[in-house]
């Protein structure tokens, strides 16, 4: 019989993760999402929790490549518009 070592995050606990990398990482990319909801909720009223969420979720999940386009290479985007749209 084997064991296996599995991680769950902690604000998503249906996640299961192989190493505790993976889950921190997992958790901090939650933890930024939460927080770019609260801003866009707060500076945009008209949107819904669910758009606010999505938003920040998509920000915070690409915020490596948006941190280098805001930085100056704002052609870096064109890798988002190439990327497929999720369903």
């Amino acid at each position: 019989m084997a064991v296996e070592t599995i991680y769950r995050s902690s604000r998503d606990p249906g996640s299961i993760f192989m190493g505790k990398n993976e889950a921190d990482t997992h958790d901090r990319m939650l933890e930024l999402a939460e927080q770019v909801t609260r801003v866009l909720e707060k500076q945009f009223t008209d949107l819904t929790d669910k758009q606010a969420e999505d938003i920040g979720i998509y920000l915070s999940q690409n915020r490596t490549l948006l941190a280098k386009a805001f930085k100056g290479d704002a052609s870096l985007l064109t890798q988002l518009l190439e990327a497929p749209t999720p369903s």
